[in-house]
């Protein structure tokens, strides 16, 4: 299961992390965004020891997604060392998300 991350714990779980970290910004009635938690899931179980990934959801946070500039829903973003990185295109599926991670 992808952890959720909140605006109050954002800069300990993902700023300070340790491994890049993969977060998708999503809400619970869009159905891409359950689509691609499952996709987030099974990457997941594969590169746990290089990547981090967690979720936010847009409806109970505000601050971080506005920062961002978030605009539609799913969004990955990527960050590295505490800054964000980009956003990851190509999003729906496993394999395209690790390519564009580089990890494939």
């Amino acid at each position: 299961m992808i952890p959720e991350v909140t605006d109050r714990d954002f800069s300990r779980e993902v700023e300070q992390a340790s491994l890049p970290v993969l977060v998708e910004f999503w809400h619970p009635g869009c159905g891409h965004c359950l689509a691609l938690l499952k996709q987030l899931e099974q990457l997941q179980e594969d590169t746990a020891s290089v990547v981090k990934i967690v979720k936010m959801n847009v409806q109970e946070n505000y601050q971080i997604p506005a920062e961002l500039d978030i605009s539609s829903l799913p969004a990955l973003a990527l960050f590295e060392r505490g800054e964000f990185v980009r956003f990851i295109g190509g999003i729906g599926r496993k394999d395209e998300i690790q390519r564009q991670l580089g990890l494939t």
